[in-house]
C-alpha cells in the first residue's frame, strides 16, 4: 500500500508514502559514481550516475524502494500484490531482478525517454535477493520533468503505460485507474453552481462542496483519485520551501494512521515514512510516522566520486517545539 506522484514547479519532484505494517531497516542511501553495481545476469557497472533514495543495505548492496539520480530521473516501486508476475531467464532480453531495476535504470539512463527504451528490452526475472529476502510484488512509476510512465510485469508480459496523471498507487492494474478517473471529472475546487435544475433554488451551504464525492478512504483507487485532485489543484509560490511543504501536505492527505487500516493478517498498515525528492537538486526530504518534521539529505553535499555507500539513519524522534517552559 503506497502512493506516489510527480510535481513540477521550477524544479521537478517525485516522492511517495510507503505504507506497510512495519519498517524494513530503511535509511537514506547515497550511491556514489564509482560504487560497483553487480547484477545477477547482466554486466557489472563500474562507473555510473550517482543516486539517492531510501534503501536497506544488505550485504553491502542498496535495496532501493525509490531513488533519483543526479540527472533528474526518478523511480518508485509500489506494492502490486496479486498481479505482479516475474519470469524465467529469456534469451535476447536484459534479465533484471526486481531489486535490480532501480540501480539498473538510474545507472544507465539520463532521461525517462531513455529509461523507457531500457524497459522495452527488459525481462523481469523471478529471482530472490536471498532465501530470507523473497521478492516483493511491485510495479513502478518512472519520471523526469518531461515524461512519466508506469511499468507492470503481469501474466501478459511487461506492460508500459503513459501516465498523464503522474500518480501511482496499488491494485488494480494501471488501466483501471485511468478509466476510473473519468468518474470524477466533475469535481472542482471552485465554489459550485447549481446545475441540477433551473427550477430548483439550490445553494451550497459550505465551502468545498465543489469536490463533494472526492474519495477519502484508504483504498488504492481512492488514494489515486484524491492524490491527483490535490496535486493538480494545489498552489505554491514556487520556492523550494513552499513546494516541499505543499508536496508533504498532499502526502499527508493520503497517508495511513495506525489502527485505521487492518490487513487480512490482522496487522496495522500505516505510513512508515513519506518522501519528497527534488530530482533537480538531488535532495531527499522525508518524514517518518514518529517525526513529522521535514528532514533532508543532499547528495551533492557528499563526495560523489567515491566507491563507498553513504547512509543516513532516519530521525524517528518525536519532537515538540515548546513555546514556554511549562508546556
Amino acid at each position: 500500500m503506497c502512493t506516489s506522484f510527480t510535481y513540477y514547479n521550477n524544479d521537478f519532484y517525485l516522492g511517495r508514502n510507503l505504507d506497510l505494517d512495519c519498517g524494513f531497516g530503511e535509511e537514506v542511501v547515497i550511491t556514489p559514481r564509482e560504487y560497483r553495481f553487480q547484477f545477477r545476469h547482466e554486466p557489472t557497472i563500474e562507473k555510473h550516475s550517482a543516486m539517492i533514495g531510501m534503501a536497506t543495505i544488505v550485504e553491502g548492496y542498496p535495496l532501493y524502494a525509490e531513488a533519483i539520480n543526479e540527472h533528474g530521473l526518478g523511480i518508485c516501486g509500489l506494492e502490486f500484490k496479486g498481479n505482479a508476475k516475474y519470469f524465467d531467464l529469456m534469451d535476447g532480453k536484459d534479465n533484471i531482478a526486481p531489486f535490480e531495476i532501480i540501480p539498473w535504470i538510474l545507472s544507465n539512463c539520463v532521461t525517462a525517454k531513455e529509461a523507457r527504451s531500457y524497459f522495452e528490452k527488459m525481462n523481469i526475472i523471478d529471482e530472490d535477493f536471498a532465501s530470507n529476502l523473497p521478492l516483493s510484488p511491485l510495479h513502478w512509476i518512472i519520471a523526469d520533468k518531461d515524461d512519466c510512465f508506469v511499468v507492470e510485469s503481469t501474466k501478459d508480459g511487461l506492460m508500459i503505460y503513459d501516465n498523464i496523471f503522474g500518480t501511482l498507487t496499488n491494485n488494480p492494474p494501471f488501466p483501471y485507474h485511468l478509466s476510473n478517473m473519468i468518474n470524477y471529472l466533475n469535481l472542482t475546487p471552485k465554489y459550485p453552481e447549481n446545475r441540477f435544475s433551473k427550477r430548483l433554488d439550490l445553494e451550497p451551504f459550505a465551502n468545498g462542496m465543489g469536490a463533494l464525492g472526492l474519495p477519502g478512504d484508504a483504498s488504492s483507487p481512492s488514494r489515486f483519485v484524491k492524490a491527483v485532485f490535490l496535486k493538480e489543484n494545489m498552489t505554491s509560490s514556487g520556492t523550494e520551501e513552499v513546494n516541499v511543504q505543499q508536496y508533504f501536505r498532499v502526502l499527508n492527505q493520503v497517508s495511513m494512521i495506525k489502527g485505521s487500516v487492518i490487513t487480512k493478517e490482522n496487522r496495522e498498515d500505516y505510513t512508515v515514512y513519506s518522501a519528497c525528492m527534488n530530482a533537480t537538486k538531488g535532495i531527499y526530504y522525508y518524514q517518518t510516522y514518529e517525526n513529522m518534521h521535514i528532514n533532508s539529505v543532499c547528495m551533492h553535499d557528499e563526495n560523489l566520486d567515491s566507491s563507498v555507500l553513504i547512509a543516513y539513519k532516519l530521525d524517528k524522534t518525536i519532537n515538540f517545539l515548546k513555546s514556554n517552559s511549562k508546556a
